[in-house]
């Protein structure tokens, strides 16, 4: 499949590292956590950790902590469907299309539930037509875009007339969840909000991108490293302190098996300045400076990262040689695919 176009779109509400601490410290979620645990907080958020500013679409963040499950949830019922949908309607002007002319649209997320799925609201919202197929991909955590694409890629196999709408958004701001593990603190100074929407066809005249060669590996046994927990209701990141080597490990699993295909640039989801660290010590060859970029502005945005990243490299670059991009998370998992000039 082709790409037609991409884009992207963040809540308006961007805060500064430092401007989380100021908030943090003064918060009643700060009052009941241990000293330590404070500590920790201000240590990441004041300290150089490879991000400047992260978006929120979630208010109050003052009190964000205290909400209930419910009351998350319903934050990300409400803003999921804006999002998504504001970066979609971007994607379909940059490639002069209506969006009665989509005929399939699909959506990963993970940091919220709501059934009918965001592929519902979005729909509904841009006005596209009543027999648009509409598939949502939940559970598959930060690594989720490129599945997405796979699936993607798939129905343009089955339709090859079709025109296909692929979205990975994340409130992650609705799934922020505080104790004293030190594996969730350091998760709610990572994780900001986001959507990266992106039109494709076999129609390889618009950019001459071509996705292809997919490939994942999945590791179980290592499933309780990096995924969500419920606590209370609420969805809990779990983040053990190996996530960087472990992710290194997966993406050289993969990208061995390249067999000496040529690559360009690795682009990679921003899972953290640790994790694009220990990838860059584990495949030398790269620089994964689009990847740093995204992080650096937005945070880990969870499944759309790899995307914004994506974004940012053929908006700056000629594409004349092969890009392999790479997600991982939960599960713990491990996803590939090359985008290939045509």
């Amino acid at each position: 499949m082709y790409l037609q176009s991409i884009s992207n779109a963040v809540p308006q509400q961007a805060l500064t590292q430092e401007t989380c601490w100021e908030i943090f410290k003064e918060s009643p979620t700060a009052r009941r956590l241990k000293a330590r645990s404070v500590g920790l907080v201000r240590k990441i958020l004041t300290g150089d950790n490879g991000i400047d500013k992260r978006h929120f679409a979630m208010k109050d963040l003052e009190n964000l902590f205290e909400l209930d499950a419910e009351a998350l949830n319903q934050g990300f019922e409400k803003e999921a469907p804006i999002l998504a949908g504001k970066a979609l309607q971007s994607a379909l002007d940059k490639a002069s299309l209506k969006p009665q002319e989509i005929d399939a649209l699909f959506v990963c997320t993970c940091t919220g539930y709501i059934c009918p799925g965001v592929t519902s609201y979005v729909a509904e919202q841009t006005g596209m037509r009543r027999n648009t197929y509409l598939q949502d991909i939940v559970g598959l955590g930060c690594g989720a875009a490129i599945p997405t694409l796979r699936s993607a890629s798939n129905f343009l196999s089955a339709y090859p007339e079709a025109k296909v709408a692929v979205i990975a958004v994340e409130i992650c701001s609705a799934a922020f969840y505080l104790d004293d593990d030190p594996g969730v603190l350091i998760s709610a100074c990572l994780f900001g909000d986001g959507a990266s929407a992106s039109i494709w066809s076999n129609d390889h005249e618009k950019t001459g991108l071509h996705c292809n060669g997919f490939d994942l590996v999945h590791l179980p046994e290592d499933r309780d490293l990096l995924r969500f927990v419920n606590r209370l209701g609420k969805l809990c990141n779990m983040l053990h302190k190996s996530v960087p080597q472990k992710a290194a490990q997966a993406v050289s699993t993969l990208y061995e098996k390249l067999n000496g295909t040529e690559i360009g640039q690795i682009i990679s989801h921003a899972g953290g300045r640790d994790v694009l660290e220990a990838i860059e010590e584990s495949i030398p060859a790269f620089n994964l400076k689009e990847s740093a970029k995204i992080l650096r502005n937005f945070g880990n945005m969870s499944s759309p990262s790899v995307l914004f990243a994506l974004d940012d490299f053929v908006s700056h670059n000629t594409v004349d040689k092969n890009l392999w991009l790479t997600s991982f998370g939960a599960g713990f998992s491990c996803h590939s695919c090359l985008v290939s000039p045509h």
